[in-house]
């Protein structure tokens, strides 16, 4: 998906939104529309045609969970958007973990590593998860997102490559600070991503329309499958801005998609993390929302 696709599509989204309001208010309900479209899970087809579901509560799971975020859903086959909290879906957050997903790319394509069976050498020092203590290959260390792995991918590919990557890609905020920041900038929060846009960058993974190789969104695409069954194929990434320090905003995500009967849904959950149970509240919540729409 180009820069103008990207635009054209949020200008639709917005459109559609906008005529929800002023048919709303013109029959005296805009105050429980707007209500509706924040509490409950919404339906937004992109052709200016607009239903509200009203058995489908994706802020219910939000409320059983104690958790307050946001949900985006889109069904490729139908062209159709469901979401909650749609006005955090425009809201850009660290990019955190997610990023491993461009990062393996980018590391990928630009040769700093061979394949996802290439291993780094653990350096020794102990860091919080058990599971990054010991030497990783590019899928291990993606399944347990292990940050020092991609710390030494990030500094190998370079800050002024890493630059031009990010622009070429045209992922988020595009920003990575100076050049010290290159094994920091997607923990630190300087890389921001809105799920709008982790939805938009995964449809054109998914279709090969990045600027990659054929033989590197292939392997990205494999190594981020995250559960197989006869029905369904979830690929997915887990992402924590804060990771525990909680003297700063901790922000969870859950991004990737679903492939079953011949359709894709794509999904990106954004939530607060309060608490450390907060952490598996992110797969579960996209899980019931999933569920919701007969997805899983």
């Amino acid at each position: 998906m180009n820069l103008f696709e990207k635009i054209m599509r949020r200008i639709i989204f917005t459109f559609s939104l906008t005529t929800i309001a002023c048919i709303n208010f013109a029959l005296g309900t805009s105050e429980v529309a707007v209500s509706a479209s924040h509490e409950m899970g919404s339906e937004v087809e992109t052709q200016n045609s607009v239903f509200m579901p009203q058995d489908i509560d994706f802020g219910k799971h939000f409320r059983d969970l104690d958790v307050e975020g946001s949900i985006l859903i889109y069904d490729a086959q139908n062209n159709r958007t469901y979401q909650y909290n749609p006005e955090r879906n425009q809201t850009a957050f660290p990019a955190a973990s997610t990023f491993k997903i461009l990062n393996s790319m980018i590391a990928l394509e630009t040769g700093v590593i061979n394949d996802e069976l290439s291993v780094l050498t653990w350096d020794g020092i102990q860091r919080e998860l058990p599971q990054w203590n010991r030497d990783l290959n590019l899928r291990e260390a993606f399944k347990v997102s292990g940050v020092w792995f991609y710390q030494v991918l990030a500094r190998r590919v370079g800050h002024e490559q890493m630059d031009e990557w990010m622009t070429k890609v045209d992922y988020g905020n595009q920003k990575i600070g100076e050049p010290e920041s290159i094994d920091r900038f997607w923990l630190d929060g300087i890389l921001q991503v809105t799920p709008q846009e982790q939805v938009d960058f995964l449809q054109d993974l998914h279709a090969e329309k990045l600027p990659f190789s054929e033989r590197t969104m292939a392997i990205v695409k494999d190594i981020m499958i995250a559960e197989q069954t006869p029905d369904y194929t979830i690929s997915a990434k887990t992402g924590w801005f804060g990771f525990g320090d909680y003297s700063k905003p901790n922000i969870g995500w859950y991004v990737g998609y679903v492939e079953k009967d011949e359709n894709v849904y794509f999904f990106a959950t954004n939530i607060n993390i309060d608490t450390e149970r907060d952490a598996a509240v992110r797969i579960e919540l996209t899980r019931r929302c999933l569920q919701d729409l007969g997805i899983l």
